[in-house]
């Protein structure tokens, strides 16, 4: 049995530099609860997401900060 020949294109796992942490912060309590990634060049501006805050014990909106 012959040896497999190298292939030509390499893909290599790892992080790019488009994606950004954002941590995010309950817009009621002000309480920084959460963190995502998101893509800088689909989602320029601050993101706002509906997530459940534990301290509100409710589901409230929640802002990107920097």
């Amino acid at each position: 049995m012959a040896p497999k020949p190298p292939s030509q294109f390499k893909i290599m796992a790892g992080k790019k530099g488009i994606r950004i942490i954002a941590t995010m912060e309950c817009t009621n309590c002000k309480e920084r609860n959460y963190m995502t990634e998101k893509s800088k060049r689909n989602d320029p501006a601050r993101i706002e997401l509906k997530k459940y805050c534990k301290r509100c014990r409710s589901h409230q909106m929640h802002r990107e900060t920097k």
